[in-house]
């Protein structure tokens, strides 16, 4: 019997965002009859986030860093260096996969100086721009150019994520290989009618009212303040329209007083982070992501599982997964106008509204997580295959 493949995942944070529960279905999908998988990773700011017993019960391996942080912060992030790189050195594995910027820049670095013999790394995301200042994004693809010399293959999760790898000149296109972030699909396909009934009671949303809903963090990135400026001027013309905030982040408390100001905080629902969002998707009519950058936004993938028709910013991967007029549409970002525009659109046309919701409902087959594992662990074979001969 041949010896188990170790594989060290190395993430900045396991909390509830996109990027942390790809990685945690990749982790948990694994064939731990054929690997060996570990996870090294970073506090999380919101203990009721932290997901150690889910990573521990999957057969993973678990190890926080506590000086593993999103902020710069030298003697952290030289001290977060040294302790992966010791990690590395006595476990020897046969892969290293990093995700996210930081834990990608240290993981990298500490796997190289170890000797592993096989770096992989996946950004989740167009982080070229959007997320950081014009003198620390220079900064960061200067580092990312470094970084992908000492890189074997980049995992993006969408051609246009490709497509910016190459335009800035980071690294070359056979380094590139894309793998879509995948999903339970199951979870959402099988969202029971009267669930949704049950819980717009829960949530005090009348049974005919029409709801539009966006899920992930309340940070500027996602560009939430714009959709509530949107579905302020819904309101004004469909005034039993409610909007629904599923997640939680720093910007929840100046949006609840937005909505105050504007008379509009009995139409606007905040259900903070749940653990059953497939639940709350249902309830929606219609899904926004008015994101100022996305890498996949693997929530449209959830809310097309449910049948929902998707209106969101034409930015970052986006334009992969929604065409507009098929399975939803595509708006400029920061542009409460336009998104006001196409939201009324399908409140008016329900006809539209469920023809689309069905047309993205038959394209998330390729999104589960059981292809995206199956990618991933095609991956790790061509790279381990030559380790080995």
């Amino acid at each position: 019997m041949s010896p188990k493949t170790k594989v060290i995942h190395i993430i900045t944070r396991l909390d509830k965002g996109g990027s942390a529960e790809n990685t945690y279905l990749t982790l948990k999908g694994l064939d731990k009859s054929r690997y060996e998988v570990s996870l090294i990773a970073g506090p999380v700011e919101d203990p009721s986030q932290d997901r150690r017993n889910q990573i521990e019960e999957s057969g993973v391996r678990y190890m926080q860093i506590p000086q593993l942080r999103r902020n710069i912060n030298l003697f952290y992030d030289f001290t977060a260096l040294l302790k992966i790189y010791r990690f590395l050195k006595r476990e020897k594995p046969d892969i290293v996969h990093t995700h996210t910027s930081k834990a990608g820049l240290l993981g990298r670095l500490a796997a190289k100086l170890a000797g592993v013999p096989s770096i992989i790394h996946t950004p989740h995301g167009h982080v070229f721009f959007g997320y950081f200042g014009a003198l620390k994004t220079k900064m960061f693809i200067l580092f990312e150019k470094l970084a992908s010399r000492i890189t074997d293959k980049i995992v993006a999760l969408t051609p246009r994520e490709k497509a910016d790898y190459l335009s800035y000149k980071v690294t070359e296109e056979d380094k590139l290989v894309v793998i879509p972030s995948g999903i339970e699909l199951h979870k959402y396909q099988h969202a029971q009618r009267e669930e949704r009934s049950k819980l717009r009671k829960e949530l005090g949303i009348p049974e005919h009212s029409a709801v539009v809903g966006t899920a992930g963090r309340l940070v500027p990135v996602k560009g939430p303040e714009f959709l509530l400026q949107a579905v302020g001027y819904v309101i004004s013309e469909y005034p039993d329209t409610y909007l629904v905030f599923a997640g939680d982040g720093h910007l929840r408390k100046s949006l609840e007083k937005n909505a105050v100001d504007m008379d509009l905080a009995k139409n606007i629902v905040f259900t903070g982070w749940r653990d059953d969002m497939a639940r709350v998707l249902s309830v929606f009519d219609i899904f926004c992501l008015p994101s100022l950058n996305e890498g996949m936004g693997r929530v449209l993938v959830e809310a097309m599982a449910l049948g929902k028709p998707v209106v969101a910013s034409d930015v970052g991967g986006i334009p992969d997964l929604i065409i507009p007029g098929k399975n939803g549409f595509l708006v400029p970002p920061q542009n409460p106008g336009e998104l006001a525009k196409q939201i009324l659109f399908l409140i008016e046309n329900r006809e539209e509204r469920e023809k689309m919701g069905r047309a993205g409902k038959e394209m998330v087959s390729a999104f589960s997580d059981e292809v995206m594992v199956k990618k991933i662990a095609e991956l790790y074979e061509k790279l381990i295959k030559p380790n080995h001969s």
